[in-house]
């Protein structure tokens, strides 16, 4: 990009307002094996575009008219869109060319983009596969999104606006879907849920969502699988696993499936970190969604998932440098012993879809989630600490610390979730629908935790931190008070849980004089109650109003603003009734909080090319907190609800055609949460991820345009995290370092769906092919993850010790449909 072209930026970053009187249409063109379609001649008077390699396409129209596009392919049928926009309107139309029959459609109502009044992202999934991660997926571009934040890129999982990882929505096809309850590093994590290769369209919301949605404080992210139109089959493979998916049609198009198998090896990613070890992890799972027509207005479908992930972990030893430049240190551990995890989950929901008449339609889903998982290990570590005078480790010149430490795990886990829900849409003229739903769910918990753990210094054992116990002042004085572990969580937990949720909502579509309003009003309701064999809880009841108000004003400008908001809860889940003892307190009430967001979206054009500007601004007050501490992604909560909370920022998101027929976006978030914990004032919640940069970016060279770019870059603040175990977090709240991360990845196409391959070629039998570098960490950043806390038996310092996540790693990839 030329320098003229950052500061025009700059200067529309300052407010540069650009207008226009026309209208526009653009987008994709797909053929029915969703595969871009290049060279449509696309008409709408005498205007004339024609789709690029990509199947993008846009065309200036007059507004305020109507006006006919006509679509044509020399090898494929003719199709027709008639629309009536308003001034600088951008319509996003997707179409599906085939060679069977002509398609005609018209748009007279204009802004029909119904997400963008929700405040919904969407994002394309075309993208999702394309860009490069450590953990590639869905996950890994939702963390360049402002206000959505990751400071690990070995997990899958994502806080949202000072949230934590329990309080993100994730739905499938409508249906809710869940993560194993164990798992406390990222590395142990193998697999999200989501197949990205069975997925159709993705939309998130950060906050302000409506009443049809769950009962969660961040986020919502909302997933659909597609529904195949005929045979088709896909691969990818690279040294970090690979996968394979598979779409079938029946003859007579009733039945389709599309079912997708994963294996992941993180082996390639643990292997680059400070520890050595003996890495054996096994992660692989197989999805599948069936759907039948059963008739026109009758349908069902089914979504299936087993996933078994085996985790063995053996470390052998750990050298890390540490310190300042005056005074470099080193920290060396050899370790005895190793982690045998294994998380098993199986996954399956029934849905059918009635249409009870054109504008009526009734679905009723059943779902069934079991996961059984086992942490068992038994870890010795032996250090020494102490002062470098070299880059190599090696030469200690005086150690200043000498210790050992043994951890103990046996915990196992077996739950069972099922979940029945009607739900109902209704819709008349003008706009106006009427959505409601009732759901019951049981929550079946069988854990067992037993966990320990032994600290001693220069063969002294070391106390635990909140038990009273003679002053230990070893190894001056001889110590004569007991032995205890430094840690020691026992206990047996069988609990049940009853829910029963429900929602309404009505949506409506109106003008202001010449302006443009939508209107989303409902509530959510849940009643729910905990039991088990030592434990009764009493029934508690929660209601939840929300609303979202957008208006387009009759403007040049194609401007919407947006607010949204109400009372939203959270009823403990059982990791959330779970106390940092292992007890289950069943009275835990449901986290309280006040949502408040303001939006403005923006579209413009700059460079001739589609840009969208979005700034949204929000506010969360927040009681009934239940206070919580993270490790890695393994989150401890105190489960009293005894403080309260704020959580306070701005988001900006700037995406647009940077490069002409590539969506690329830069984001920036600020945040401020804090937590007030029985009165004793306000301090920095564990989540408080101040300032957030990212930037997604998709190029091509000019010149051989069968190469791509694609760049992954994230930058957030240190999180107020690593303390020692069980500390106080109002006597220590220093922070991580900042976190900073670039993967990028390079990628040859040799066919797509603009190749025109000879029949004598060996490529003939691809429809698409490619083959790519990727670079994770291109600069090599040191980011800490969490502290490991080693002690002076002399000084009685502390020392945080980093633990770092991945260095620089290279990995090939190889893309390939049928």
């Amino acid at each position: 990009m030329s320098h003229q072209k950052l500061i025009v930026v700059f200067l529309f970053l300052c407010s540069c307002v650009s207008f226009a009187q026309n209208a526009h249409v653009k987008g994709i063109i797909l053929d029915h094996e969703n595969r871009p379609v290049s060279d449509v001649n696309i008409t709408a008077l005498s205007n004339v575009a024609q789709s690029d390699s990509n199947g993008y396409f846009e065309i200036e129209i007059p507004s305020n008219k109507k006006i006919s596009l006509i679509f044509t392919h020399i090898s494929l049928k003719m199709m027709s869109l008639t629309v009536n926009l308003t001034p600088d309107e951008i319509f996003v139309f997707n179409p599906i060319m085939n060679n069977s029959e002509e398609q005609m459609g018209e748009v007279f109502v204009s802004s029909k983009n119904k997400k963008r009044v929700q405040g919904i992202t969407t994002i394309d999934v075309a993208t999702i596969k394309r860009i490069p991660g450590a953990n590639a997926g869905i996950e890994n571009i939702l963390k360049t999104l402002p206000g959505v934040n990751s400071n690990n890129e070995l997990s899958t999982q994502y806080a949202v606006r000072g949230g934590n990882y329990d309080e993100n929505l994730v739905y499938v096809n409508e249906v809710e879907v869940y993560r194993p309850f164990l798992i406390r590093s990222g590395q142990q994590e193998g697999l999200s849920f989501t197949n990205t290769d069975l997925v159709q369209n993705v939309d998130f919301s950060a906050g302000g969502f409506q009443a049809k949605f769950g009962d969660k404080l961040s986020s919502v992210l909302d997933i659909t699988y597609r529904k195949p139109t005929q045979f088709g089959a896909a691969f990818e493979a690279s040294f970090l696993g690979g996968s394979a998916a598979v779409d079938l049609v029946s003859k007579n198009k009733k039945w389709s499936a599309v079912t997708g198998v994963r294996y992941r090896n993180n082996s390639l990613l643990v292997n680059s970190q400070d520890t050595e070890t003996n890495y054996t992890p096994t992660f692989a799972d197989i999805q599948t969604n069936i759907t039948y027509d059963i008739s026109k207005k009758w349908q069902m479908s089914f979504l299936g998932n087993i996933s078994q992930n085996t985790y063995l972990y053996e470390p052998l030893s750990r050298e890390t440098k540490f310190g300042t430049v005056d005074q470099p240190m080193a920290l060396r551990v050899y370790y005895d012993g190793k982690e045998d995890d294994q998380y098993k989950t199986y996954f399956g929901a029934l849905k059918t879809t009635y249409k009870v008449a054109p504008d009526f339609t009734l679905k009723l889903i059943g779902s069934l989630f079991h996961t059984k998982e086992q942490e068992h290990f038994d870890i010795s570590a032996q250090y020494r600490l102490g002062n470098i005078t070299d880059d190599d480790t090696e030469n200690i010149d005086f150690t200043r610390g000498i210790g050992s430490q043994l951890n103990h795990a046996r915990n196992d886990l077996d739950a069972l979730i099922a979940n029945i829900e009607i739900k109902g849409f209704k819709e008349w003229k003008n706009d106006r629908q009427l959505e409601f739903g009732l759901k019951y769910t049981r929550e079946s918990i069988r854990d067992r935790v037993v966990e320990w753990e032994v600290i001693d210094s220069a063969g002294f054992s070391i106390n635990p931190p909140l038990v009273i116990l003679p002053k230990n002042n070893q190894p001056y004085q001889p110590y004569t008070g007991s032995l205890l572990p430094y840690q020691d969580i026992r206990a047996t937990n069988f609990n049940t849980i009853n829910r029963i949720s429900g929602y309404a909502q009505w949506n409506q579509k109106t003008a202001i004089g010449s302006n443009q309003v939508w209107y989303h009003i409902g509530a959510r309701f849940q009643s729910w109650n905990v039991s088990g064999a030592a434990v009764e809880g009493k029934n508690q009841i929660v209601f939840s109003p929300r609303a979202q108000f957008a208006i387009k004003p009759d403007w040049d400008m194609d401007m919407v603003f947006r607010v949204s908001g109400g009372l939203y809860h959270q009823p403990p889940f059982y990791r959330e009734l779970r106390d940092i003892d292992g007890v289950v307190n069943p009275n835990v009430k449901a986290q309280e909080s006040v949502h408040i967001v303001l939006s403005n979206d923006y579209n413009f054009k700059m460079w001739n090319r589609p840009f969208k500007w979005v700034t949204e601004l929000y506010y969360k007050s927040l009681s009934d907190v239940n206070v919580y501490s993270i490790d890695n992604v393994r989150i401890r909560y105190i489960a009293n609800n005894n403080a309260k909370a704020y959580a306070q920022g701005l988001d900006f998101r700037l995406n647009g055609e940077f490069v002409p027929g590539t969506e690329s976006w830069v984001s920036f978030g600020y945040l401020k949460t804090e937590e007030n914990y029985e009165n004793r004032g306000y301090i920095a919640r564990p989540t408080d991820q101040r300032l957030k940069f990212a930037m997604l970016f998709q190029d091509y060279m000019p010149n051989i345009p069968s190469v791509k770019l694609y760049l992954n870059l994230v930058y957030n603040t240190g999180l107020p995290s690593g303390a020692p175990a069980y500390s106080d977090p109002y006597l220590y709240q220093n922070r991580l370092n900042d976190y900073r991360r670039a993967d990028i990845g390079f990628a040859k196409v040799f066919v797509d769906s603009s190749t025109k391959v000879a029949k004598a070629n060996w490529l003939k039998s691809f429809k698409e092919l490619s083959v790519g570098l990727e670079i994770y960490n291109l600069f090599n950043n040191q980011n800490a993850i969490t502290n490991t806390w080693v002690r002076d038996v002399y000084s009685k310092n502390q020392y945080a010790i980093p633990n770092y996540m991945t260095s620089r790693v290279f990995n090939v990839k190889i893309n390939a449909r049928f």
